[in-house]
């Protein structure tokens, strides 16, 4: 077994896969490519190395049976500098190595930007497994703390992309701002046309994102102009949004999981 680490902003999502054969092609992997347990926790740059490895071991003596076989490494993308080592500590209380994935990873991947080296580290398992599972011109819409916008072609290459603020993080400058609006959820409203101020702002919320999604997939396919493009969405509000979305073809939860396990493959490999 394989852990996959996805340590973000907000959330950090983990993982574990079956270890993936390198002489099998992942389209062939099939289950493979899905994570058979999966955990979301929340990012918390207060806990210790020891806390997180207490949390790590709850999660797989509840997960692990005999049948899934040994847990034998763990790879991470992280977009967190201060929790990088903190997951590695955790990792090695347990007896477990880890790599993090970066933009010196020797994956078959591209990098075509003027800055290789700021590209986040899950932006670039994304592109592995867009590359890998899709073979198209991919745009990728992760839905986090950020919501980011990459443009990835057919032989993984890495062309740029946007990055916008979150839902959640608009939704709090808006309140902060206002001080006389009410607190929402994010969440699919009834109808557009609110009748009380509640109704109102939840319309607008929700379907600013909705329609501000679309309308950048739009113009960066306007202006990369690809021939037949793959709209995915992935993320954590993923679930809640892409639905909603006329833009997003296919809605994939665990992409950056799966891209991990990915270049686990291609770095195991070498």
């Amino acid at each position: 077994m394989i852990l996959t680490i996805d340590v973000g902003n907000t959330e950090t999502v983990l993982g574990l896969f079956h270890e993936l054969d390198p002489k099998v092609e992942p389209s062939e992997a099939g289950a493979d490519l899905r994570p058979v347990h999966a955990w979301r926790l929340a990012t918390d740059r207060r806990r210790t190395a020891d806390e997180h490895a207490s949390v790590l071991q709850g999660f797989l003596d509840r997960s692990l049976s005999p049948s899934d076989g040994p847990l034998r490494r763990g790879v991470m993308a992280c977009v967190v500098p201060v929790m990088d080592r903190v997951w590695k500590r955790a990792c090695e209380s347990l007896g477990l190595s880890l790599v993090a994935v970066d933009a010196d990873a020797e994956l078959p991947i591209r990098l075509d930007v003027e800055d290789p080296a700021g590209v986040g580290a899950d932006r670039i398992v994304n592109t592995l497994a867009a590359a890998r599972l899709y073979g198209r011109d991919t745009v990728i819409v992760d839905l986090g703390t950020a919501t980011t916008f990459d443009c990835i072609t057919a032989e993984g290459v890495f062309l740029g992309g946007v990055i916008a603020p979150g839902p959640r993080a608009g939704l709090e400058r808006l309140t902060e701002a206002a001080s006389r609006l009410p607190q929402v959820e994010i969440a699919a409203p009834p109808v557009v046309i609110g009748r009380r101020t509640e109704a109102c702002l939840s319309s607008g919320v929700f379907y600013s994102i909705v329609d501000g999604i679309d309308g950048l997939v739009r113009r960066i396919l306007e202006e990369w102009g690809p021939e037949d493009p793959l709209v995915v969405a992935t993320g954590g509000l993923v679930g809640l949004l892409a639905p909603h979305c006329r833009s997003v073809q296919r809605i994939e939860p665990h992409l950056t999981l799966i891209g991990l396990a990915l270049a686990d493959r291609e770095l195991a490999a070498r």
